[in-house]
């Protein structure tokens, strides 16, 4: 879910070096065809129309559920959130084991969390972040083609619901390939148990082809599949309460461009979201140099602005949108500010 170390980073990581370079490759040249088009998608005025309508999220590291948190902190961090667009955040819970389960060690300052943010805003929701590298791409991780797995992760999710009280529970799992039957059948299978909990079903997802059929192309050339089909995302959120678009890691090499390609992918996510289904564009709240990553051009302000113009095209009026920062444990002074000063409530 981004440049930084991932939780699971200790694993052996996400790709490899190869892997690595020939994806940002094929995303390099492929979209250097489409640049003009990207800046075009880049200019105009959204509007004062397209800010907060008060449904973001913000993932939150493992400090906050194993201990290193305290009340002092807590205090800190909601008067932080005050004023602002925030309404769930999702806070590192797992990760889980490769067989889909997830020891309660893991987490025992999260009823802690869960009741503390409660007392202090009572309208934001605490949601547990799940999630585990999937063996799509090699030997090791989880694997949604076991039922016994899908059935564990959903016996964990049942745990950290009556464990701490969360208000929902959110999963990541990568890399995920495009029209993975699994996936869906394990998302199912969550719906039906969150729903009469009245629990929050939610989901980060990867981006969306920026053309017809090219996470075939770079699944071909690579091994990794990057994006999802436009109709496949639709199957995804159609099953879920809320799905949050990774949308960095685009190794668009300048703002105009990264903040077009974000405009591009919020149409895209758009027209296959379904109204009730809170969509929410990720903003990179760290400034990791990489390959896949550069800390110039994906800037909080280029996000926003970006996910603004996509929404003021697509569908200006829409209430079920939202912004979701990523991640605390990274963020600097600058990216909260662009966000509040660039999503924020219109002012009166």
């Amino acid at each position: 879910m981004g440049g930084i170390r991932r939780w699971w980073g200790g694993r052996g990581g996400r790709w490899t070096r190869r892997t690595l370079l020939a994806t940002t490759l094929v995303v390099v040249v492929t979209l250097a065809a489409a640049g003009v088009a990207l800046r075009a998608q880049y200019a105009g005025a959204p509007g004062e129309d397209t800010r907060t309508r008060g449904r973001d999220a913000y993932w939150l590291g493992h400090a906050w559920v194993d201990g290193r948190k305290n009340d002092k902190d807590l205090d800190a961090f909601t008067a932080k959130l005050r004023g602002s667009g925030i309404k769930d955040l999702f806070v590192h819970t797992g990760p889980l084991d490769h067989d889909g389960t997830l020891p309660a060690t893991r987490y025992p300052k999260a009823r802690w969390l869960v009741e503390g943010v409660h007392r202090r805003l009572p309208d934001v929701r605490v949601q547990a972040w799940l999630g585990d590298q999937l063996a799509s791409e090699g030997p090791v991780g989880l694997r949604l083609g076991n039922p016994a797995t899908r059935a564990a992760v959903v016996t964990t999710a049942r745990q950290v619901l009556d464990d701490a009280h969360f208000d929902g529970v959110h999963f990541d799992l990568e890399p995920l390939p495009s029209g993975d039957r699994n996936y869906l059948a394990l998302l199912d299978s969550l719906h039906a148990l969150t729903r009469p909990r009245g629990a929050v079903l939610s989901v980060a997802a990867h981006q969306i082809d920026p053309l017809p059929a090219l996470h075939s192309a770079a699944e071909s050339l690579t091994g990794h599949g990057k994006w999802w089909a436009q109709a496949y995302f639709g199957q995804v959120a159609r099953r879920v309460d809320q799905i949050a678009v990774m949308s960095y890691d685009t190794a668009m090499p300048v703002q105009s461009l990264y903040g077009g390609y974000v405009a591009r992918q919020t149409a895209l996510a758009l027209q296959v979201t379904p109204k009730q289904t809170d969509l929410l564009m990720g903003l990179p709240f760290y400034d990791d140099e990489s390959m896949s990553h550069h800390g110039s051009a994906e800037t909080v302000e280029a996000a926003v602005r970006g996910a603004r113009l996509g929404l003021a095209r697509t569908d200006r009026h829409r209430q079920h949108f939202g912004v979701a920062l990523y991640v605390d444990f990274a963020e600097r002074d600058e990216d909260w500010a662009a966000y509040r000063k660039g999503w924020g409530r219109p002012q009166s």
